[in-house]
């Protein structure tokens, strides 16, 4: 097949997206399909004659996405437009495009919309499920009228009351931007100093927030690839809790999988994962995270429709536990989303 894999965008995720990409870039050529990568925001300067080369230098694309990061600042203060040059122009030749972007303007159904419109195949869900899973605010809503475990939250905007009395609502808790991935922006405190600071920092990268009790526990993520649950992985960081530093840091955390805890418990978190795919009205693919208190008690964060997939991300940890290694795992990902269009 002929794949463009879209990597890089203009988010807080970039250069995860470019690692991502380019793995599974690599990926798929070695399983004899024709990938490229390309940059839906820098885009490219020609459309070369032969869009799709038996021989392609990966590293190289990788690379030039990684320099052209140094220019992202002042190019989006001076460009009103998200796509670059001739990019949608190549990703109309291919077979279908492998999505490879994270955070916003990619993992938020934007991306998607402009592709469904154009009529070009992608992987991963539609927009409207894209858009509701990226909204956390939302995301529990759903969660909580679909019987999906999910800790006690409010959703805050600007010049709202923020007082957790008015909430029902105690510290310690967690706060995090409404629609921010790889934990950018969240903060756990636990008394009203932290909270004020976290607000503010919150409010920084968008005008909603989320506010939601912290559960103290173990965590956890599973993924659900066509409407069915892989083993579940364990994440232990060493300092902390999952955020930015420790996601992608080497050696910040052990994970483990299949996670060591009980059939019946494994069965059960197994279970809400598909449970909330299903609610979200997910298609092809997912990540859903939890968390789970002394007592057994689970709840799911957050789902992610986009979720990183470098070799060693959770997903393809999950997917080598049931004996499918990571260029199966990419061309699994194309077979499932291809469904969408049957």
């Amino acid at each position: 097949m002929n794949i463009v894999v879209l990597a890089g965008g203009n988010s807080t995720e970039r250069e995860v997206s470019i690692a991502s990409g380019q793995g599974i870039c690599k990926a798929l050529r070695e399983r004899n399909h024709r990938a490229v990568m390309a940059d839906p925001y820098f885009g490219m300067e020609k459309l070369e004659e032969d869009l799709f080369p038996a021989e392609y230098d990966i590293e190289e694309a990788a690379e030039k996405m990684r320099k052209e990061s140094a220019l992202l600042e002042e190019t989006m203060k001076s460009r009103r437009g998200f796509f670059g040059s001739n990019v949608l122009a190549l990703c109309e030749k291919a077979d279908i495009v492998f999505l490879a972007l994270h955070g916003s303007n990619g993992e938020d159904g934007k991306v998607q919309s402009v592709l469904d419109l154009m009529g070009v195949k992608y992987t991963g869900s539609n927009p409207l499920s894209s858009g509701m899973a990226m909204d956390k605010g939302i995301t529990k809503m759903v969660f909580e009228a679909n019987g999906v475990p999910t800790p006690k939250g409010i959703t805050l905007e600007k010049g709202a009351s923020s007082r957790l009395i008015d909430y029902g609502m105690e510290f310690p808790v967690v706060v995090k931007p409404c629609c921010g991935g790889s934990s950018v922006g969240v903060f756990i405190v636990k008394n009203e100093a932290e909270y004020a600071q976290a607000l503010l920092e919150a409010f920084f990268y968008e005008d909603k927030v989320v506010v939601e009790q912290y559960i103290t526990g173990r965590e956890f993520s599973v993924a659900v690839v066509d409407g069915k649950a892989y083993p579940v992985i364990e994440i232990a960081p060493i300092e902390g809790f999952y955020d930015y530093k420790n996601k992608y840091q080497a050696g910040s955390c052990v994970e483990t999988c299949p996670a060591e805890i009980s059939a019946s418990l494994t069965k059960e978190m197994q279970h809400y994962a598909e449970k909330g795919y299903e609610a979200l009205k997910l298609q092809a693919y997912a990540r859903l995270d939890f968390i789970m208190d002394e007592e057994g008690n689970m709840y799911c964060l957050e789902a992610n429709t986009l979720p990183g997939m470098t070799p060693t991300s959770l997903i393809p940890q999950e997917a080598k536990a049931i004996g499918m290694n990571y260029p199966q795992l990419c061309e699994k990902l194309i077979e499932v989303s291809l469904k969408k269009y049957q």
